[in-house]
C-alpha cells in the first residue's frame, strides 16, 4: 500500500527504518549535547575559581592547591561529572598577590546508544 502525505509518495515499509534512524540521531544528539553542556558549565566554574576575585580584594585568603582540587571535584559532581583528585591540575606562576593560577581537569564521558557506545574526551581549563 502506498500512502500520500504532503505531496510525498513512499511506501509504509520505508517509514519505519527512517523513524528508527531519526530516533537514534535524536538520542545521540541529546546525549552528546548534554555532555558538552556539562563540560561548558564546568569550564566556566574552573575559570571563576582561578580568578580568585575574593582573595585579590582581601575578602578571602588565597586557596591552597588542595582547596582548588576539592572545589573543582565538587563543581564537577554538581554537573554529574565524576572526577578524582589526580584528574585535576593546579599550577601556580608568581607569588601572591600577582600570582597566576592555571586549573584544569581531564576526564572522559561515555555516550551509550542502543548497540553502540563511544567515549568523549574533555579537558576544561582556566586558560582563555
Amino acid at each position: 500500500m502506498v500512502s500520500r502525505i504532503a505531496g510525498c509518495r513512499h511506501g509504509k515499509s520505508e517509514t519505519h527504518p527512517r523513524l528508527a534512524v531519526l530516533g537514534l540521531v535524536i538520542i545521540a544528539g541529546w546525549q552528546i549535547a548534554s555532555c558538552e553542556l556539562s563540560n561548558l558549565e564546568l569550564h566556566e566554574e574552573i575559570r571563576d575559581l582561578a580568578g580568585q576575585t575574593g582573595a585579590y580584594i582581601g575578602l578571602n585568603p588565597f586557596n591552597t592547591d588542595e582547596d582548588f582540587r576539592n572545589a573543582i571535584i565538587r563543581a564537577a559532581k554538581r554537573h554529574e561529572i565524576q572526577l578524582e583528585p589526580e584528574q585535576v591540575t593546579v599550577e601556580r606562576t608568581g607569588t601572591p598577590p600577582k600570582q597566576i593560577i592555571y586549573l584544569a581537569a581531564d576526564y572522559k564521558a561515555r555516550v551509550a546508544l542502543p548497540g553502540w557506545s563511544f567515549t568523549l574526551h574533555f579537558h576544561p581549563s582556566s586558560a582563555k
